[in-house]
C-alpha cells in the first residue's frame, strides 16, 4: 500500500514539466528546454542520504555518454537543497545535468509511489534481503545493506542529509525515457516487482534498448 492512490505516470502520458534549481548554479533545470529538440532520460532520485542514489548518480556518469551517442540527453533530480548538493559534488564532481528538489515535487508530479510506513512495511524491511549491483559480499536486510554500502563509500550523513531522510523516507525512485515531444515512452519504477528490487537500477543494455526504440 502506498500514500499515492493514482498509478505512476506511464508510457503514453505526457511528462509533467518542472523547473528546479540547477545544482551547478546555471539556469534552472526544466523539461521544456528539451521539448522539440531531443529525448530525455530522467532519473528521479532521493537525497544524498540514500546510498543507492549516490551510487546511481555515479553510474549515470558513464551511462550518460552512451545515451548521448544515441541522441538522448540525461537529467537527474536529486532531492536535497542546492547548497547541500553543491558541497557534495564539489568533492565528487559530476557531468550530469542535476536539479535540486528537496520537497520531492517532481516525484509527486510523476506520482512515484511512497509506501505506507506502517508495521507491515518495517517487518518486510527486516526480512527482505537485498544486494543491489552485487556491491556487498552477500544480501542483507534493507537497512543493514544501506548502512554497509554507506560504510564502503565512506559517507557520513550531514545534518542536511539527516533532515532529508526524515522528510523523504520511504519514498521510491523512478526513471523515464521521454521523447522529443514530451511523451513518456519507457518507465522503470523502483520496487515494481516487490521490495527485493529496492536500490536496483536498470542495466545500461535495458536503458539503451529503450532509447533506440524511441520515435525519431
Amino acid at each position: 500500500m502506498t500514500t499515492e492512490t493514482r498509478p505512476p505516470v506511464a508510457p503514453g502520458e505526457v511528462a509533467p514539466d518542472f523547473s528546479l534549481p540547477a545544482i551547478d548554479g546555471s539556469k534552472d533545470v526544466t523539461l521544456a528546454d528539451y521539448r522539440g529538440k531531443s529525448p530525455v532520460f530522467l532519473a528521479l532520485l532521493l537525497g544524498l542520504w540514500c546510498p543507492f542514489c549516490r551510487r546511481q548518480i555515479a553510474r549515470l556518469g558513464t551511462t550518460e555518454a552512451k545515451l548521448k551517442a544515441e541522441g538522448v540527453e540525461t537529467v537527474c533530480v536529486v532531492a536535497t537543497p542546492p547548497e547541500n548538493a553543491r558541497l557534495y559534488f564539489k568533492f565528487r564532481p559530476s557531468k550530469l545535468r542535476l536539479g535540486a528538489d528537496p520537497g520531492l515535487t517532481t516525484h509527486r508530479a510523476f506520482r512515484v509511489p511512497k509506501p505506507d510506513a506502517g508495521p507491515e512495511f518495517f517487518k518486510a524491511m527486516e526480512s527482505v534481503l537485498i544486494n543491489p549491483e552485487s556491491a556487498l559480499p552477500k544480501p542483507l536486510p534493507v537497512m543493514e545493506a544501506a548502512g554497509a554500502i554507506s560504510k564502503l563509500d565512506g559517507h557520513v550523513n550531514s545534518a542536511a542529509d539527516q533532515a532529508d531522510m526524515e522528510r523523504q523516507f520511504p519514498q521510491l525512485k523512478a526513471r523515464y525515457l521521454i521523447d522529443r515531444d514530451g511523451v513518456v515512452r519507457w518507465a522503470s519504477i523502483e520496487c515494481a516487482n516487490g521490495l527485493a528490487d529496492l536500490g536496483s537500477f536498470p542495466s545500461d543494455e535495458e536503458i539503451l534498448a529503450a532509447a533506440r526504440a524511441l520515435p525519431r
